[in-house]
């Protein structure tokens, strides 16, 4: 597999299509931090990590949904920085998406962060997703 950040996203999309509550992923260290970031912008519900799992290990993902609609809290997920194109962008042409109500997850100096907290300390770096 080359790009093992589609096949996170895919995982999700696919068990919120399934209406699944937990779903499965092979752990590495950006999977982890994009994971935290979507826990504290309330797009999951919970996460666990599971180490010796497997030689990589594991993430187990709590999907979050509307208790009474049953709708999802996340509407799309999309991969932008592909390994075949990459999307770079510098700290004054960082991404709004569906104007400011969703996020962009950078991939930076810094870490993997959001689009507002990469404004915050003016630095630019890969579009890894939007997820709205």
């Amino acid at each position: 597999m080359t790009d093992t950040i589609a096949d996170y996203l895919t995982r999700i999309r696919n068990g919120i299509m399934a209406r699944h509550r937990v779903v499965d992923i092979p752990a590495s260290n950006v999977r982890k931090q994009m994971t935290k970031i979507l826990f504290d912008k309330g797009y999951i519900l919970s996460y666990k990590f599971e180490d010796g799992v497997d030689y990589q290990g594991r993430i187990r993902i709590a999907l979050k949904y509307h208790p009474k609609t049953k709708v999802s809290a996340i509407k799309k997920m999309q991969r932008v920085s592909k390994p075949g194109l990459r999307k770079y962008t510098n700290s004054k042409e960082l991404p709004r998406v569906l104007n400011g109500l969703g996020i962009a997850i950078l991939s930076t100096s810094r870490g993997i962060i959001t689009d507002k907290e990469a404004r915050l300390e003016n630095v630019g770096g890969e579009v890894l997703c939007y997820v709205y």
